[in-house]
């Protein structure tokens, strides 16, 4: 992905989000034009009072004058809280939508664009500070810096023709700071750009380190690491700190040279003035408004430079969320997807299927696979660890293509389904069952979201779970905690098959679900398993031979290679490396096979 673009042409992707609000956008900027437009009329107010009322001791037109004032700034309050409502309201609206659009967007991503994608700094963490973090600038940006720096430029083109009406000679002195300021805003502004970006990283990955340790505390502080980790995340503090600070320096820099040149100008051009009023060649109100128009004016461009350093920063933000809005989904339906049976029957076939991670491509996961797995049949993947067994399940729900070969449900290729019809077909239940913040009947509804308060029960209840969750303080709407937190794990496991049962799928997908339970937990979790199992085709993978001995085949898998196909018996007989594997677990004193 591309880290650089022009800065008009980001911030006119962005200001496309703002299409549906141009109602609100014409009426904050009638407001603006209306609270500049007072502005600049009390110039002339000003003029009024002083010519018209001080110097000509005519207390009736210095009354009329101070009350045409008051209206003005009446006018004025009016507009500008107006202005500020609207742009605030179109700036949430705007960071709201943003929010919305990048989420709904990486939902349609692939799990491997978050293993391996953007930098090696990304994962959840970094996502996430993109999320908030950066439509949080951007928020600033068009609720606030944005309408400051029209209301500025507004105020300083009304405030140079004013000058010019007024006394064309010395606003050619105004005039010729207001170039010597724009140099430095286009050269300090680059680096600012720059810097911003880097902050923001050097920030998201502070997030993501505090939100790896945090997820781990139990692990952190059982090894003893919080020292090491205080120290690690200090530096790396530091370090963002370093980034910011310099990114601060060279907005003081920007905005400093500005407000030194411009005002410089303003008392060159006040010295001038005043030699006028005193030869008498301008009148003490006509040089009043002037300064009031050239402080305008100045006051307008150091805004102008500040309000620079915040779109540069606010670009620095956009082509971080731009980057994930640009990410193209690997995995997706086509153009015309094929549509399974109903009910679907579970019939698997892989023929000749090679495939390699995106992150290892030199790296098999799987080669010339070939497996046909009849409905309702089922079948265990065995093997030591790395054999390929877990990588196959993905396959299966469509995480990753294959590079080559075919896997089909009912004799349908899965790259011709929508994912979303393939997925609705399986159930998966894994070694480490992710639940979700909130209730034990949330966690279990996630299987079925439109299922009513009787199924979720019987799902409950299938899956051993119904005791444990009505001994909860509130039963099915007791809060788990972050993560089920509060759960043991074979509670935790017995909520998953739960949400599985729930699901009904016609394919299900086992990957170690009991080999991190104890004895007790295992053969209620298995009890479960079992009646889940009843009906459909099963994938189990396991390492413990003992829950799949049953199996109507087994799947032997090493080094990526299916290596041994049959039933516990078989494979004892025939099959070198299950034999070894059995030997270890079962104790037996089989020898060796030639």
């Amino acid at each position: 992905m591309t880290k650089t673009r022009q800065n008009p042409r980001i911030l006119l992707r962005l200001l496309s989000l703002l299409r549906p609000y141009r109602g609100r956008l014409i009426g904050a900027g009638v407001a603006l034009l209306v609270a500049s437009g007072s502005v600049l009329l009390m110039g002339q107010g000003l003029r009024l009072v002083i010519d018209g009322g001080f110097m000509a001791e005519n207390a009736t037109r210095l009354n009329q004058a101070l009350a045409g004032l008051l209206v003005v700034v009446g006018i004025l309050a009016i507009a500008s809280a107006l202005r500020y409502y609207l742009v605030t309201w179109i700036g949430e609206r705007l960071a709201a939508d943003l929010r919305r659009q990048v989420f709904d967007h990486l939902l349609t991503l692939e799990p491997g664009f978050f293993e391996q994608s953007l930098n090696r700094n990304s994962g959840a963490g970094e996502i996430q500070s993109r999320l908030t973090a950066d439509t949080s600038v951007l928020q600033s940006l068009f609720g606030s810096a944005l309408s400051v720096a029209l209301r500025n430029l507004l105020m300083l083109i009304g405030a140079v023709v004013l000058m010019l009406v007024t006394q064309p000679w010395l606003s050619a002195l105004v005039l010729l700071g207001i170039p010597a300021t724009v140099l430095p805003i286009l050269w300090f502004g680059r680096r600012v750009r720059r810097l911003s970006r880097h902050s923001q990283d050097q920030v998201a990955e502070l997030g993501r380190y505090a939100g790896e340790a945090l997820a781990g505390i139990r692990t952190l502080q059982a090894f003893g690491h919080e020292q090491s980790d205080r120290h690690t995340y200090g530096e790396r503090a530091e370090a963002a700190f370093g980034v910011a600070l310099a990114r601060t320096r060279q907005r003081a820099w920007l905005t400093g040279i500005a407000m030194l040149v411009v005002f410089a100008a303003v008392g060159i051009m006040l010295w001038q003035g005043g030699h006028a009023v005193l030869a008498g060649e301008m009148s003490a109100g006509e040089l009043s408004a002037f300064v009031f128009y050239a402080v305008l004016a100045a006051g307008a461009v150091a805004a102008l430079a500040e309000v620079a350093g915040d779109v540069q920063r606010a670009v620095g933000a956009a082509e971080r969320l731009l980057e994930l809005l640009d990410a193209r989904p690997k995995i997706h339906a086509p153009a015309s997807p094929r549509p399974l049976p109903q009910p679907p029957r579970g019939e698997i076939a892989i023929e000749n299927l090679h495939f390699a991670y995106p992150s290892r491509p030199d790296t098999p996961a799987l080669m010339k696979l070939n497996v046909h797995i009849r409905p309702g049949q089922r079948v265990a993947l065995v093997g030591p660890s790395g054999a390929g067994k877990s990588t196959l399940l993905q396959l299966l729900l469509r995480f990753y293509d294959p590079d080559a070969g075919r896997l089909c449900l009912d004799g349908i290729d899965l790259r011709d389904l929508d994912p979303a019809e393939l997925r609705a077909a399986m159930g998966m239940v894994a070694q480490e069952p992710v639940l979700f913040t909130g209730s034990a009947a949330d966690n279990i509804r996630y299987g079925d979201p439109d299922a009513d308060d009787d199924a979720v029960r019987i799902a409950a209840r299938d899956a051993n779970a119904l005791e444990f969750i009505e001994a909860l303080p509130n039963g099915f709407d007791s809060y788990l905690g972050p993560g089920g937190v509060q759960l043991s794990g074979g509670q935790r496991q017995r909520l998953a098959i739960a949400r599985a049962l729930l699901r009904n799928p016609s394919v299900l997908l086992l990957d170690e679900a009991t080999s991190a339970l104890d004895a007790e937990s295992e053969r209620l979790v298995q009890e479960a398993l079992d009646r889940l199992m009843v009906g459909r085709t099963s994938l189990v993978v396991a390492h413990r031979l003992a829950t799949v001995v049953a199996a109507d085949r087994l799947l032997v898998f090493d080094r990526g290679q299916l290596i041994g196909a049959g039933t516990h018996n078989e494979l004892l007989e025939s099959n070198p490396l299950y034999r070894h594997l059995a030997s270890l677990q079962f104790d037996l004193d089989i020898p060796a096979i030639d």
